[in-house]
């Protein structure tokens, strides 16, 4: 579990995905060696494009990882995340 909520049980090939996605990041974050990490974070949505884009194909990794539409709503991806942990969790009561 990552973060208090499963990690899915994703196959060789979605995990390679993933870790090929969060290294675009890294590569992206590596284009801008002169912005810490609030410039490239900016909450007025000021992000480079570069790492907009290597983060929304992680998003996309992950969600197919989760098994579920690269167009879910946060919304269904916490209902989603909440059933995992559940049955996680149902036998430790």
């Amino acid at each position: 579990m990552y973060n208090n909520f499963p990690f899915p049980n994703a196959t060789d090939k979605q995990k390679e995905k993933i870790e090929q996605t969060a290294q675009g990041i890294l590569n992206a974050r590596a284009n801008h060696p002169n912005d810490s990490l609030a410039d490239l974070y900016d909450p007025r949505g000021l992000m480079p494009s570069d790492l907009r884009k290597a983060h929304q194909a992680n998003d996309k990794a992950v969600l197919k990882a989760y098994g579920l539409s690269t167009k879910a709503t946060e919304s269904e991806i916490v209902a989603h995340l909440f059933k995992m942990y559940e049955k996680l969790t149902k036998n430790e009561k």
